[in-house]
């Protein structure tokens, strides 16, 4: 099982309107889109932000191995 932190993202202050924008279409994506929609929206919130992006991979529960640009 895989810890995500998505719906504190969709909601938090902290997080820019177009990334919690993001966010929430990849929430509410069909099952076989998913993981393109997180890994579209985890670009957004990494250029967006100042964290780095295994963090925000992290926190949308895709492996931090992976590339955000």
């Amino acid at each position: 099982m895989v810890f995500s932190m998505l719906p504190l993202l969709i909601h938090s202050p902290a997080v820019p309107p177009n990334a919690r924008e993001a966010l929430r279409a990849a929430s509410a994506a069909p099952v076989e889109q998913r993981r393109a929609a997180l890994e579209s929206a985890a670009r957004v919130v990494f250029l967006e932000t100042d964290l780095e992006c295994r963090e925000v991979r992290d926190m949308v529960g895709l492996e931090s191995a992976g590339a955000c640009s």
